[in-house]
């Protein structure tokens, strides 16, 4: 175990002098907040941003747009919008909408909102994310994802629903809000009485202001935006900077939280690494831990918390720690945003995140992994002191800190844009060249998009959305080239089995893969009566048939290791998807399990993703001479090397991995693409 050194004593969590390596640094001057124990509404009069109600009034009804700039802990994403209702500035037939990049912050804030009103979840306020609802008609407060929001504007692109906007956790620069700011722009100007306000912990607001304020003369008293500060946190938090650079992060973020522990010092961590690999070999390492002090009077109880889990897995970080307990949260940048984790003390960063980063050479996202930005680290360490003075403890020098980026790389410049483009046309952005991006993305990454439409008949060879397929496409909530192979699908007369794959691809594993023991190779065996010579995308097809034909039952599912949570979402996300057909007018019908008109539909949308063995023993795409590799999960990897296949998805990290694959023959993509491929080519 590494030791410590921190550079105030009475500041050691328990430790010997000798047993440092951190120093340390007051992050904070704010007055320590005694309102410890008070009920719901005192806690929320003592918000910081409380004082600032009238002024974020009077500039609301001044103002069409207010930049709302406040530290973390202020009670900007939960108190605006009950201000704003409980002023009578919302219209009595409008609501307010509050958009969030991720749809377990809509949930977790929409259910803090409604115990501040006490009302039911889904009555005067609701939430809306993707294939989830809770929201009614007379709904006053909604918090939505941005991409509902943007889904929303196809059918009512002036937003008349709304009288007061929100957007949330702008900092985070998503592809989504990017798109949104753009659009919301277009909107103000046609539409005076609309209110937008901005909230963000850490942003340069004058640029935000330069791009909002519509005032065409040079007078600032036509402005039409404007910026407000308030002050952050309620309780003072300090930060410890390591002295030596660390050679392995993980390693080191598990020893603090083992000092921390040791120190005897209360209150509950929360660990932001980079992956889900690096939080469940964490997870494991702390259990194995307990396993071996099973004594102790406080227990650890590590909670992992990434993008891959479910809304339920999620919210296991946000539930107090049974009695006898230190909850533990190992989680990457998910909670950087404005979710509050209840009875969190003291923070560890390990000062790395993992960025997706589009390449439009191979039309696939790389993961890298990259020091974060002064804007992530100063979120970050916002985590700690919402309830109660704070610690954070960060694995890299204070130099290194002084050397980091201001602020994370807007995922508008490093992103695949097909389906957002298709969404600008649907909403009638023609010259998509001229959209009024906050920070313009590369030109190959939108030429790469006009293609990709091009290639999927979604776009004609003007630009503009085709009937046949564009249209639908826009309106569906998938991948422009699921949505293809949905709409082709019809056509041949096998939706009903693909809408049932469609809703497989939404979910992380369908099959449950124990790690230790006998159950390994039992799991593997009771895989197999699922896997088919086909590919991935037809194992998926028969679980979820498997799944319905036995009544959805639980006990086949353990006895098969299938995930059933996982399956219930699959049956959810499918009931959707049939609604949304039939909104569509999209018949369902069955192709009896004729697997050549299966894998037809799919080559119909994927067969850009097209892979042939190379004489080198290894894959390659077609086009390009970068070597593939099936991933480890794939079913093909156990069966002889078929000459072509499709892949659903590529994942370039140590190699390039091809997921969720198909095994074809080149003349079927003759016949589903002979406006993309040539006989030459194959």
């Amino acid at each position: 175990m590494s030791s410590f050194r921190f550079k105030n004593a009475d500041e050691k969590p328990g430790y010997g002098e000798e047993d440092s390596n951190f120093e340390s640094a007051i992050s904070s001057s704010f007055v320590y907040n005694p309102y410890m124990s008070l009920d719901l509404q005192s806690q929320r009069n003592k918000l910081p941003i409380t004082k600032y109600r009238n002024e974020v009034l009077y500039l609301c009804e001044k103002f069409q747009t207010l930049i709302l700039v406040g530290s973390t802990g202020s009670g900007k994403s939960t108190q605006v919008s009950q201000m704003l209702l409980d002023s009578g500035l919302c219209q009595c037939d409008k609501s307010i909408v509050i958009t969030e990049p991720r749809k377990i912050s809509a949930i977790t804030l929409a259910t803090r909102v409604a115990q501040e009103q006490k009302t039911n979840l889904g009555q005067l306020v609701g939430y809306s994310v993707r294939f989830d609802n809770c929201c009614q008609p007379d709904t006053k407060i909604k918090y939505i994802t941005e991409g509902i929001l943007l889904n929303e504007m196809m059918s009512n692109p002036l937003l008349v629903n709304y009288s007061v906007i929100i957007l949330d956790e702008i900092h985070e620069r998503s592809l989504m809000t990017d798109i949104l700011m753009g659009l919301i722009k277009k909107v103000l100007k046609k539409r005076p009485t609309l209110r937008l306000i901005i909230l963000s912990a850490t942003l340069d607001s004058s640029q935000l202001k330069s791009y909002f304020n519509l005032n065409q003369s040079n007078d600032p008293v036509n402005d039409t935006a404007t910026v407000l500060g308030i002050e952050g946190r309620s309780y003072p938090t300090k930060i410890y900077y390591i002295k030596d650079p660390t050679p392995n992060y993980v390693d080191e973020s598990i020893n603090t939280v083992l000092k921390i522990q040791q120190s005897g010092t209360s209150g509950d961590i929360l660990v932001f690494l980079t992956g889900k690999e690096e939080i469940m070999q964490a997870v494991n390492t702390l259990d194995d831990y307990n396993i071996k002090n099973a004594n102790e009077k406080i227990k650890l109880l590590p909670i992992p918390m990434h993008g891959t889990l479910t809304n339920d897995e999620q919210l296991k970080a946000f539930r107090p720690a049974p009695r006898g307990y230190r909850k533990v949260v190992f989680s990457t940048n998910v909670a950087e945003t404005s979710v509050t984790i209840s009875g969190i003390v003291h923070v560890i960063d390990c000062g790395f995140v993992k960025l997706k980063w589009f390449n439009s050479k191979f039309g696939a996202d790389s993961l890298i992994t990259v020091p974060i930005s002064k804007a992530s680290a100063i979120q970050r360490a916002g985590r700690a002191g919402r309830e109660r003075p704070g610690k954070v403890y960060r694995l890299y020098t204070k130099e290194a800190y002084q050397n980091l980026i201001n602020a994370t790389p807007p995922e508008m410049m490093r992103s695949d844009l097909t389906d957002v483009t298709l969404q600008l046309k649907a909403i009638y952005i023609n010259n998509v060249l001229r959209f009024p991006f906050l920070s313009p993305p590369p030109a190959k990454n939108l030429l790469y998009a006009m293609e990709m439409l091009k290639a999927l008949e979604a776009i004609d060879k003007l630009g503009n959305l085709t009937d046949s397929f564009g249209t639908i496409m826009a309106e569906l909530p998938l991948p422009a080239k699921h949505s293809r192979i949905l709409l082709k699908s019809a056509e041949m007369g096998c939706s009903s089995e693909i809408i049932s794959i469609l809703a497989m691809l939404q979910l992380q594993d369908a099959f449950v893969r124990p790690k230790y023991g006998a159950t390994i190779q039992k799991a593997k065996i009771q895989h197999r009566n699922f896997e088919v010579a086909e590919g991935d995308l037809l194992t998926l097809l028969n679980i979820y048939n498997g799944f319905e034909k036995n009544q959805y039952s639980q006990p086949w599912c353990h006895r098969f290791f299938i995930n059933y949570n996982e399956l219930c979402k699959a049956r959810k996300i499918r009931s959707h998807l049939i609604d949304l057909m039939r909104t569509s007018k999209i018949p369902l019908k069955s192709c009896k399990g004729n697997t050549r008109i299966i894998i037809k539909s799919i080559a119909s949308g994927l067969f850009k993703n097209a892979a042939y063995l190379h004489y080198t023993g290894v894959y390659r795409s077609v086009g390009l001479d970068e070597d593939l590799f099936f991933h480890p999960k794939s079913v093909l990897n156990y069966v002889n090397q078929p000459q072509w296949v499709l892949y659903d998805e590529l994942l370039e990290t140590t190699k390039t991995y091809i997921k969720n694959l198909v095994e074809i023959t080149p003349s079927l993509l003759l016949e589903v693409a002979p406006h993309y491929f040539s006989t030459p080519t194959l």
